[in-house]
């Protein structure tokens, strides 16, 4: 069997400024051919894709296509990218042709300024090439959204699991029915139902809560005999676009009224549990500053909420920073902003200098204002970091520099990476994140990577473009009416 597999992905915040170009897929990971096997093995869904295939004694020949990292998330692709991506994708799947089937891996929440289904748009271009008969399984973040064009372009089709997600579990998933399709043993009957309703960020872990019964009820369905899969698909709540919305997807083994009674249930499920992903965990930032300076030990995760980097967010918020002033703390507290005109100034310093500079606010100018900062220039560095994180293997922030204001260490960087969101930001610093007593996170969940140091998380009630506080969002495109925007929503 000869197997084409590529990755594209990236996600898109409708709130945030600014727009994805093919520089920025070059900047985080953009491979071809060979590259890609010898980058990705045993590393995010690529390498869960080929751990399965050989965990099933497949005997393919697996033919790489085309990788390309947008980062975590940012603003809508230019009208260039979504066309370099998608020649790239086409030509290189042409050169390989005939296959037997495709594992095609994305995010699920792409936007670009001329179509707001990057992904419908992409596995749309390669069906055309591939034709009816050509097996096509596609893998995606559950915080995707759902379309019907996406739906009829694949035969199968996996989501991550948990959050925080679990990426190479989800190329080993999508091998498994891959395969199965493959070698005849499941033939791929589909459901899928659109639940018309958003939610916030803060109950998004499926560790806890109404998410995690939504996400065992999905695991329980699949124990049913002739269930492959149920995918549920909390979209991530940034995503202002013409079919946004939740939902379910179901794969079953040629028994469509089963498919079908499974979505309804589901579905269900999740409008019946729609108040319960409404409760707030974030507190006000004096609060939350005032709870983590008060408390016995560190390290205390101070979650930002409306500058996650992880949900688009440009990562130069500076509301926490401003409050740890303002209490005037003492304890070692570590952050991140992205400002290139600060990083600029500290280069220009050079390292001992002492610094003045109006700091943070120089992206999402609508959600966030500088400050005075005053501060001496302490290390600086650049150049990617080889490193896995949200299943990639690298990222790179530009030029950084490292500024100490009294207790307060700040990472200010040209570009956004990942936000201070792994101990790797600070470390190359000469920094040991363990013996701080606040790190404040551009993330609102993806805080595994500090696991083994963490006393408490608290989540700050900050705003931003990936802010919880939905209802105060400009909504233009978003199917209407939907909970809790409208009150005569209905499902």
């Amino acid at each position: 069997m000869r197997v084409a597999i590529a990755h594209v992905s990236q996600e898109t915040c409708s709130f945030t400024p600014g727009h994805t170009s093919i520089e920025i897929f070059r900047r985080y990971g953009l491979y071809e051919g060979d590259e890609i096997l010898d980058r990705l093995r045993g590393i995010g869904p690529i390498g869960g894709f080929l751990a399965g295939a050989a965990e099933l004694q497949a005997a393919y020949t697996p033919l790489p296509l085309l990788h390309a990292w947008g980062g975590i998330a940012g603003g809508a692709w230019t009208p260039a990218t979504l066309d370099f991506i998608e020649e790239r994708l086409t030509a290189n799947l042409e050169r390989v042709l005939p296959v037997d089937g495709l594992y095609l891996s994305m995010h699920g929440a792409a936007v670009a300024e001329t179509d707001p289904d990057v992904e419908g748009h992409l596995l749309a271009a390669v069906r055309r090439i591939l034709g009816p008969g050509v097996t096509i399984v596609s893998s995606f973040d559950h915080h995707g959204n759902v379309t019907r064009r996406m739906i009829d372009q694949v035969d199968g089709l996996v989501a991550h699991r948990t959050q925080p997600h679990s990426p190479y579990e989800t190329g080993q998933l999508a091998a498994r029915q891959l395969f199965a399709i493959l070698r005849g043993e499941l033939k791929p009957t589909v459901a899928w139902r659109k639940i018309p309703m958003l939610a916030h960020q803060e109950q998004y872990s499926t560790a806890r809560g109404p998410m995690k019964r939504w996400f065992d009820r999905a695991r329980a369905y699949e124990r049913e005999p002739g269930v492959a899969s149920v995918s549920p698909f909390p979209m991530q709540p940034w995503l202002d676009v013409p079919e946004g919305g939740w939902a379910t997807v179901v794969v079953t083994n040629d028994d469509q009224a089963l498919a079908e009674r499974i979505a309804d249930e589901h579905a269900r499920m999740a409008w019946e549990m729609r108040d319960e992903f409404w409760a707030y965990d974030s507190v006000p930032v004096e609060t939350a500053v005032r709870e983590a300076v008060a408390a016995e030990r560190g390290v205390i995760l101070l979650s930002d909420m409306g500058d996650s980097v992880f949900g688009g967010a440009p990562g130069d918020s500076v509301h926490i920073l401003g409050e740890l002033r303002r209490q005037d703390i003492t304890q070692l507290a570590l952050l991140t902003v992205v400002d290139p005109g600060v990083v600029e100034a500290a280069v220009t310093a050079g390292i001992g200098a002492t610094i003045t500079v109006q700091l943070g606010g120089a992206v999402a100018t609508a959600f966030h204002e500088p400050i005075t900062v005053t501060a001496t220039v302490a290390g600086i560095c650049s150049g990617p970091v080889e490193v896995e994180v949200v299943g990639m293997d690298s990222f790179d922030m530009g030029r950084v520099a490292l500024l100490e204001s009294g207790s307060i260490r700040i990472v200010v960087s040209e570009w956004v990476g990942v936000g201070g969101n792994h101990p790797v930001v600070f470390r190359r610093l000469g920094l040991e994140p363990d013996t701080a007593k606040i790190i404040v996170m551009k993330t609102a969940a993806n805080f595994q990577y500090y696991a083994d140091m963490t006393s408490a998380v608290i989540r700050v009630d900050s705003p931003g473009p990936t802010m919880s506080h939905l209802e105060l969002f400009q909504w233009q495109q978003i199917p209407r009416p939907i909970y809790p925007l409208d009150d005569e929503a209905e499902y």
